[in-house]
């Protein structure tokens, strides 16, 4: 029981982390592949649409428990910590200011468009099924 709390109190932890990685991964000091994989965790996390739906069972709170806070994790050790320190004031000084986190509609139209090309290819696949005597 008290390795569940641990793991919830370490993802709260990584997603409060979630501004300062916004940040980061527009900083000119991010090297470049955690600038990618910072700016796709991020745009997925601030999507208002999650890629599995939360109301499947079990695996709709996957991404939210383990995928985000994983991915947030890897970036954050490829980023240097200078760049962390200054990213953490900057994310500090704009929740000071903000009341919200803020929303990524590009990344929710992508989540959709995915959603979309899932769903045409398994009516591709199980269509010839459907018309068969």
């Amino acid at each position: 029981m008290a390795s569940g709390s641990r793991l919830r109190q370490w993802a709260r932890g990584l997603k409060g982390s979630l501004l300062m990685l916004w940040f980061c991964s527009r900083h000119p000091g991010t090297p470049w592949a955690a600038r990618v994989l910072g700016a796709l965790v991020v745009a997925y996390a601030f999507s208002p649409i999650d890629l599995i739906p939360d109301f499947i069972p079990v695996l709709g709170y996957l991404d939210d428990v383990l995928l985000v806070p994983l991915g947030i994790w890897l970036t954050l050790r490829m980023i240097p910590a200078t760049v962390k320190d200054e990213c953490r004031g900057r994310a500090e000084a704009w929740q000071a200011t903000h009341a919200q986190r803020p929303r990524n509609r590009a990344a929710a139209v992508v989540i959709v468009l995915v959603w979309v090309a899932l769903a045409w290819l398994a009516w591709r696949w199980l269509a010839p099924y459907w018309t068969r005597p």
